[in-house]
């Protein structure tokens, strides 16, 4: 299944999550958050927090990524994990125009309205235990503070940008 970003945006976008899997970009749901939980005293927090920001701001590889992945790929390492995917690199893409303030993330029979900064920094669940999500899916969108992630926004079938 397939998720549309349009809206008040330059380039509308179609997302495809089942091929994110692929992606090197991808994270591993348990991990997507622990950075929060570290002690900003401990050394290997400012490692690790340069690490996210060379990997995320400053690589200017192939994109998306999938060199590691491809190199790397176990079936039953993939299966043993669920997968969230961080939508930033995809909104920024479709280049929001300026006014741009909200967005409506389209579901099954409702729609629910976040904030544009919201979305930016939000992440995509799309896979539970390596299989993509079917029944209510395609995908659940994890704010990026992690503050709704027992109880994500279900069936996002498109983001419409305001």
């Amino acid at each position: 299944m397939i998720v549309q970003l349009k809206g008040n945006v330059r380039f509308p976008i179609t997302l495809d999550p089942t091929v994110w899997i692929f992606d090197d970009r991808k994270i591993v749901l348990d991990d997507a958050f622990k950075i929060q939980e570290w002690d900003e005293n401990d050394p290997d927090f400012l490692r690790r927090k340069a690490e996210i920001f060379e990997e995320v701001y400053l690589s200017k590889s192939n994109k998306p990524p999938t060199q590691k992945t491809v190199a790397t790929y176990r079936k039953d390492d993939v299966l043993n994990h669920s997968y969230v995917m961080p939508l930033k690199d995809f909104v920024l893409n479709a280049e929001a125009n300026q006014d741009a303030k909200r967005a409506l993330l389209h579901r099954a029979n409702d729609s629910v309205a976040i904030s544009y900064e919201q979305l930016l920094e939000s992440v995509a669940l799309f896979a539970v235990n390596g299989k993509p999500l079917v029944e209510d899916g395609p995908i659940h969108l994890i704010f990026g503070d992690g503050s709704n992630k027992d109880e994500a926004i279900t069936n996002v079938q498109s983001i419409e940008i305001l």
